[in-house]
């Protein structure tokens, strides 16, 4: 397939882009949150992911996937067994716990309902003073209970783009723009161009399989089912950005609807509470090709576990922080315009 090149930026994407750093800065970095206190006290570890305005893969899965028009953070390793006792801890006795498979503290939590998943996200929303990400309304089934949508009359909540998510919110799972992104895309690439890889390896090549470790280019794959994921911090090499685990170990949640039956994104919004949702990666006892950019799964966000499906979450720019004056922030993406206007990308055909 080959090192994919970003395509068409024009001076309006780089002033949208250049707009998307200033107005982050001051909240997305690296940086390990603490959530909770006590018993339920535990620690996510977040990697920025820049280069905000990026286009997308046209030749990845879906097509047109992983141009992302903002600054985010996204978590370095799976969510662990650890974390998910810390929510259990803190909804002890809500009937919102999370029943979930623990090999370890460490090792990934799994067999965890999407549903389950968008209640740790309000968790840790709610933790740090945020809105919710997602919409319950219903405990009637506790914490497998299908959320609902925002709707024009929540008017602090409704984005008509995405009606999963609260657009006042701070901690969400990761969309499927936002996971690839952070999977395939290297803004090294091609001299400083920036581009897409086939695996979350920063290749082309297939990786190497490992039982465990963090050597570039190997993945927790190719494994005995009965052995297990590995700890998240020990789960293959990173991505481009630094992140671990994407292309094996254990399948993870995406936040979005199912794909269109044509390939490509965004063909459709997120228009159904109850729709299936994506998940990407590979899991420890599969093979490579799992882990490919143009493989993906879906399955119901409300159904049985399965003890292969993880997730990770996503740091969005907090919603409080103060955006740069206008007068300063045109003066500022002028001057950088002047130095980068030059440098147009083009897609390889």
């Amino acid at each position: 397939m080959g090192l994919r090149v970003g395509k068409g930026w024009c001076i309006v994407g780089l002033w949208m882009g250049l707009a998307g750093i200033l107005s982050v800065t001051s909240s997305i970095s690296a940086a390990t949150v603490t959530f909770g206190s006590g018993a339920s006290q535990t620690t996510i570890n977040f990697v920025p992911i820049g280069n905000p305005g990026n286009p997308g893969d046209a030749t990845g899965k879906p097509v047109g996937a992983g141009s992302v028009g903002y600054t985010y953070a996204i978590a370095k390793y799976e969510l662990s067994a650890a974390n998910l006792l810390a929510y259990n801890a803190a909804m002890a006795g809500t009937g919102l716990e999370i029943g979930f498979l623990n090999r370890g503290a460490q090792r990934p939590a799994t067999g965890i309902a999407w549903n389950e998943a968008a209640r740790f996200a309000n968790w840790l929303n709610a933790d740090q003073g945020y809105a919710p990400a997602y919409k319950f309304t219903s405990q009637q089934f506790g914490s497998l209970t299908n959320m609902e949508m925002w709707s024009p009359t929540d008017t602090l909540d409704y984005d008509p783009n995405n009606p999963f998510r609260s657009k006042r919110t701070r901690y969400v799972l990761p969309s499927v723009d936002e996971w690839y992104k952070a999977a395939y895309y290297d803004p090294n690439a091609n001299g400083g161009a920036g581009g897409y890889w086939d695996f979350p390896t920063g290749a082309d090549t297939p990786p190497t399989y490992v039982d465990s470790g963090t050597l570039p280019g190997t993945v927790v794959m190719g494994q005995d089912f009965f052995k297990g994921p590995a700890a998240v911090d020990q789960a293959g090499g990173l991505s481009p950005y630094g992140v671990m685990g994407l292309g094996g170990n254990v399948q993870e949640w995406n936040e979005t609807q199912g794909y269109s039956i044509n390939d490509t994104w965004p063909s459709i919004p997120n228009t159904s509470a109850g729709a299936f949702r994506v998940l990407r990666g590979g899991t420890w006892h599969l093979g490579f090709t799992s882990a490919l950019s143009t493989q993906y799964s879906t399955y119901q966000p409300n159904g049985d576990s399965v003890d292969n499906l993880g997730f990770r979450v996503v740091q969005l720019n907090d919603p409080t922080a103060p955006v740069p004056e206008p007068g300063s922030l045109a003066v500022m993406s002028l001057l950088a315009l002047g130095g980068l206007g030059h440098r147009m990308r083009f897609r390889k055909q």
